[in-house]
């Protein structure tokens, strides 16, 4: 039998290969999206956005207001 830590490290693997695959696939849902946001936000996993990743591609075509567009 395997003990407690091993069982949840299983289901933690399974868990994250499970989003990978829906997501990979392009069978992912928006709540599927969410979940893997959540997943990586609670296990600490950050990413900066680097030159041509698809992070920085995803930040570069949000239109974030300017100085000209800001209203104050």
């Amino acid at each position: 039998m395997a003990s407690p830590h091993e069982t949840l490290s299983t289901l933690h693997t399974a868990v994250a290969q499970e989003l990978l695959d829906r997501i990979q696939s392009g069978e992912a849902k928006p709540a599927d999206l969410a979940v893997a946001v959540k997943f990586l936000k609670d296990n600490n996993i950050e990413a900066l956005p680097v030159d041509n990743t698809p992070l920085k591609s995803l930040i570069d075509s949000i239109p974030f207001p300017t100085d000209e567009t800001r209203i104050s």
